[in-house]
């Protein structure tokens, strides 16, 4: 960390830079929190669709949108947020986000009608895009390069977490029927937490935004939006609605959509150098090459953990607690690979853990298979453990380096638009991997069981899906060859950059002269 200390603070006074240093740290703590506020609440609510559907009377077509509008809200607004934190300062649109979030968790906790509850779950994930893409913008402008992949370290340690935690805490807080309020603390739970982030968020997280004077692009808003739109709402509804010819029409028109954003973004760009998507971003080779492959990751990860859930709770037909406790070895799998790889691998190995974790995942994802058609209806938690543990070690090999890897060479400038970038061909990989499920899942099962079918239908549909998901890893481990070898960060006797947050955030003053222009504005604390 380059150090801010001078003559006058050495000779008594707290050095500036150990204030910055703490202050980093907490800001690092409070977005990774709202970050995992996040993640849990697109799995917690899953776990939880049984009650919600008795309780609220609601029917299949609006428990669909409960689940199916947040990814929608999400994936539509995520490029807009990153966009508009540039803009207007990303701590800003980070509390915003929070705030709205918070708001939208109480509106979902207190609907009076499944209507009601589908709106606020809408809100809720265009709050979350608003402040998702915040999280990996101000790590990235806070933290130098040689700190990063620490950071980047813990940020996959959350995801391993949130994946598996949100199913877990939400059978928990179902089957408690906290004050008799069934499948509502679900949502009430991030009120909390919620408060506690933007108290300190405001105090501890310094500002920081792009240094030109940036417009948002409202036509580029609207073709993204209309694009993920026509992708996304067939892949959600259509198995429900039988397929239907405008689904097709649909998706293959928004591909025309995407082209018109592309044409409409390389002029936009000439014309005043304001873009919503910055194309120049593609240029960058770590992270053209890491999109896709976050992409199609994603899409692996979208049929397991639905697949997953539904051989568990419909085809073994264990209680939602059992379920969830089952995943537990997959998590901390998860969070102790994706540290371990990002401190102590990938700087000695570089691109090839991502290519181990590709393998050992897909290994394990066969173990699985094998374990599955071995024990059958009769395959209880602890043979389970084995295949999760060494999947949970291959995800976590993965996910941490795989967010390093695409910003590694990213401008500070455009970090916004680059993490919004990247969680949006998250989402729509996922929204694609649901898709799937329809064809690689239920396509095994036939539409009248008896209930003795039932189980071993899943259980069949289940092995088949999971063969997919292991040919798409293999898939997954060739496109990382594209990747660069090594993170610029971790090239021996490469130099940081200075480090941004330590300039102006505990000083009443901007960033130093000596500040590259291609750096981030940080907006001293107090003033943002």
């Amino acid at each position: 960390m380059t150090s801010t200390d001078t003559p006058e603070t050495a000779l008594g006074s707290p050095a500036p830079g150990a204030a910055a240093d703490r202050r980093r740290w907490f800001a690092l703590a409070i977005v990774m929190t709202a970050a995992f506020m996040d993640l849990v609440d697109v799995t917690i609510v899953n776990i939880a669709i049984p009650s919600i559907q008795r309780d609220a009377g609601a029917t299949f077509s609006q428990i669909q949108w409960i689940t199916a509008g947040y990814a929608l809200a999400f994936a539509a607004g995520l490029v807009t947020g990153g966009r508009l934190g540039d803009i207007h300062g990303r701590k800003r649109l980070f509390l915003l986000g929070v705030a709205g979030f918070t708001v939208a968790s109480a509106l979902c906790g207190f609907a009076v009608n499944p209507e009601m509850l589908v709106a606020s779950r809408i809100l809720q994930g265009a709050m979350a895009a608003m402040m998702v893409p915040q999280v990996l913008s101000i790590v990235h402008a806070t933290f130098p390069a040689h700190e990063r992949g620490k950071v980047f370290g813990l940020f996959g340690a959350i995801v391993g977490l949130g994946a598996v935690s949100g199913p877990l805490l939400g059978a928990l807080l179902t089957e408690w029927n906290l004050f008799g309020l069934e499948w509502r603390p679900i949502f009430l739970i991030n009120l909390p937490v919620g408060v506690v982030a933007l108290i300190l968020g405001r105090r501890f997280i310094s500002e920081s935004k792009a240094p030109k004077a940036l417009k948002l692009d409202l036509v580029g808003v609207a073709l993204v939006t209309l694009g993920l739109l026509m992708l996304l709402y067939p892949l959600t509804r259509g198995r429900e609605l039988g397929w239907p010819l405008w689904g097709y029409l649909s998706m293959a028109g928004s591909l025309a959509v995407f082209a018109a954003l592309v044409a409409y973004e390389r002029r936009k760009t000439a014309r005043d150098g304001s873009p919503l998507v910055e194309l120049s971003l593609f240029k960058v080779k770590s992270f053209a090459a890491g999109i896709a492959v976050q992409t199609v990751f994603g899409v692996a990860l979208g049929i397991f953990f639905l697949v997953w859930t539904l051989y568990m709770q419909i085809g073994l037909g264990w209680s939602p607690l059992r379920a969830g406790l089952t995943g537990v070895p997959f998590s901390i799998a998860v969070s102790a690979a994706a540290g371990m790889s990002v401190q102590l691998l990938v700087p000695r190995f570089g691109r090839k853990v991502l290519q181990a974790g590709a393998l050992v995942m897909a290994i394990g994802v066969l173990l699985y298979i094998w374990e599955s058609d071995r024990y059958g209806m009769g395959i209880a938690s602890w043979q389970m453990a084995l295949p999760l543990v060494v999947m949970g070690a291959g995800m976590g090999f993965i996910v941490a380096p795989l967010t390093d890897a695409v910003l590694s060479d990213v401008p500070r400038e455009h970090s916004g638009s680059a993490s919004g970038l990247i969680n949006t061909v998250q989402q729509m990989g996922n929204a694609l991997g649901l898709g799937l499920v329809s064809v690689l899942f239920f396509g095994e099962i036939g539409d009248r069981l008896t209930p003795t079918q039932v189980g071993p239908a899943f259980v069949n549909a289940f092995q088949h899906a999971l063969g997919w998901v292991a040919a798409v890893l293999t898939v997954i481990f060739l496109l990382m060859f594209a990747l660069p070898k090594r993170p610029a960060q971790h090239v021996e006797g490469a130099q940081d950059e200075p480090a941004t947050q330590d300039q102006g955030q505990d000083q009443d003053q901007g960033p130093g002269p000596d500040q590259n222009q291609d750096q981030d504005q940080l907006i001293p604390a107090g003033q943002g």
